[in-house]
């Protein structure tokens, strides 16, 4: 079956919900300062084909930020992901886009107490969220991305369940950093979670609720999956270790 063909716009809320401290240009290539935030906000990103040389001009850079020299490929860079496959680039993390519209997911009242829109995050969201790896690095691109934004908090049984981040562009919300505690997981958490970042993303008047998981994720993209959300495209990393 064809993949489908990821829609520009995407790449644009993904940019704009979890920033980069900064970027840089070297003529067609964007360069991204992560400061220990991870791939996705460290890869960089081309707009035009580019020429070896330009590649090693951005390797020399990245590792000047003391970053992996990373790129990420977008649907139809096909000739980009064969070149940096010849100059030693491996795949690394293919990602699936999953899209919804909120009323898809808002059918559904959420039992009291089992969910919470709050920004700032409380101390609790922080363990939750250490729990899976996400550190000070990450929290620091929540506070850069621009608002409207909010956290949520899962409960069950009366006790702290997971976290996760959501933020809006141009009308579409995308939900990122989805941690739910190793003992409170299989309980549906996952699903409440989705539903109250659908509720929330449309009090924001947000048309789309999006959400990116590795493709070698399977229990994540089998939620996302359930829950009717459609596979819109994806993009994956080409690494040179």
């Amino acid at each position: 079956m064809t993949e489908p063909q990821t829609d520009p716009k995407y790449y644009d809320v993904v940019e704009a919900t979890w920033p980069c401290l900064r970027c840089e240009k070297l003529g067609d290539i964007t360069l991204r300062v992560g400061a220990g935030g991870g791939s996705r906000v460290s890869a960089a990103t081309c707009d035009a084909l580019v020429s070896d040389a330009q590649i090693a001009q951005a390797e020399a850079a990245m590792q000047d930020f003391d970053q992996p020299r990373l790129f990420m490929i977008r649907d139809g860079q096909d000739a980009l992901d064969g070149q940096l496959e010849r100059l030693g680039y491996a795949v690394m993390d293919p990602v699936a886009l999953w899209t919804v519209a909120p009323s898809m997911l808002t059918d559904v009242e959420i039992p009291r107490v089992t969910t919470f829109c709050l920004w700032e995050p409380l101390a609790i969201q922080r363990e939750i969220w250490a729990t899976g790896g996400i550190g000070p690095e990450r929290l620091a691109i929540m506070e850069r991305a621009t608002r409207p934004k909010t956290s949520l908090l899962g409960r069950w049984d009366d006790k702290p369940a997971g976290a996760a981040f959501v933020g809006v562009h141009e009308g579409i919300a995308m939900l990122h950093a989805l941690e739910i505690l190793p003992h409170q997981r299989r309980k549906g958490m996952g699903v409440w979670m989705m539903r109250q970042a659908a509720y929330w993303a449309a009090e924001q008047g947000a048309t789309e609720l999006a959400v990116l998981c590795t493709r070698a994720n399977a229990g994540a993209n089998a939620l996302y999956a359930r829950l009717g959300m459609q596979q819109s495209g994806g993009y994956h990393y080409r690494i040179k270790r």
